[in-house]
């Protein structure tokens, strides 16, 4: 009996283990995905594919990925991206995750971003996943 409850929990123990290892095997999966993907993102114009939310108003639009913060240059481009974007918010000020093909370069205005993006291609926007920023009013 003894030995019958051992192996039992011997197997438990080692499905919960193989559950475990195969989550981490994807996640180093999918980031080995990213690293390939961003290696290659970089074509020869100096081109980007930038993933990231992105947000617009009149007087400025910025990109946020996560791990970098760029301004957009306001251009046609840029509009045309607001529009796209425009039926997917539920509030002015949410970020749309967005994916685009851009040239990220040098500020040439000292005010803003130190680097700025130049939409080259809009490739997709998607809905936003989170859940509606929680309003707190006062009195």
């Amino acid at each position: 009996m003894k030995k019958i409850v051992i192996g039992l929990m011997a197997v438990a123990t080692l499905m919960v283990s193989c559950k475990n290892e195969s989550k981490d095997s994807e996640a180093t999966e999918e980031k080995a995905v990213e690293t390939v993907e961003l290696q290659n993102a970089i074509n020869k114009k100096g081109e980007f594919t930038l993933r990231g939310e992105f947000i617009y108003t009149d007087e400025a639009a910025v990109l946020k990925g996560n791990d970098f913060i760029y301004g957009v240059q306001l251009d046609e481009k840029a509009k045309e991206l607001a529009e796209k974007v425009k039926p997917l918010k539920r509030e002015d000020y949410d970020m749309v995750p967005v994916i685009l093909k851009g040239k990220v370069k040098n500020n040439p205005d000292k005010d803003g971003w130190e680097k700025i993006v130049e939409i080259k291609e809009i490739i997709k926007v998607e809905k936003p996943t989170a859940e509606p920023a929680i309003k707190v009013k006062g009195e």
